[in-house]
């Protein structure tokens, strides 16, 4: 257990960019938010399983099968959010991770902190929101 002196680690701007401390840091962040998702995932499969049984009320039924399509619409949220994790830890090894897609500049580490799967900048992600939004208006 760490020391109430100890403090805990928080990249900082006063360190190089993605130095190997800063990796680390936002590695073992990707993993646990990874193990969160895989153990939430086992829950609702296993909420789904223990829900499976047969409900002779008509109204129980139809809220059961409204329970299921929800659980699993979350959980090919989860599955897509596993994939972005994966491919964000693919680019903390290949070292690409904390650089924009777009612009090849480092994203801000308030934004890898509060969006560790973040692979654009702030102000490439508005641009990219604004196209979005012109095209769907069309």
């Amino acid at each position: 257990m760490a020391s109430a002196k100890e403090k805990i680690y928080r990249p900082t701007d006063k360190e190089p960019f993605m130095n190997e401390r800063q990796r680390d840091y936002f590695r073992k962040k990707l993993l646990a938010w990874r193990e969160d998702i895989l153990k939430e995932a086992k829950e609702t499969l296993q909420h789904l399983q223990d829900e499976n049984q047969n409900h002779p009320d008509l109204a129980d039924r139809a809220s059961s099968e409204t329970d299921r399509a929800i659980e699993l619409r979350a959980r090919d949220r989860q599955r897509k959010l596993i994939a972005k994790i994966d491919s964000a830890l693919q680019r903390l090894d290949d070292g690409t991770y904390g650089y924009c897609e777009e612009t090849g500049e480092p994203i801000s580490l308030r934004r890898l902190e509060a969006r560790p799967i973040a692979t654009l900048s702030v102000e490439a992600q508005e641009r990219h929101e604004r196209r979005e939004r012109i095209y769907r208006d069309d």
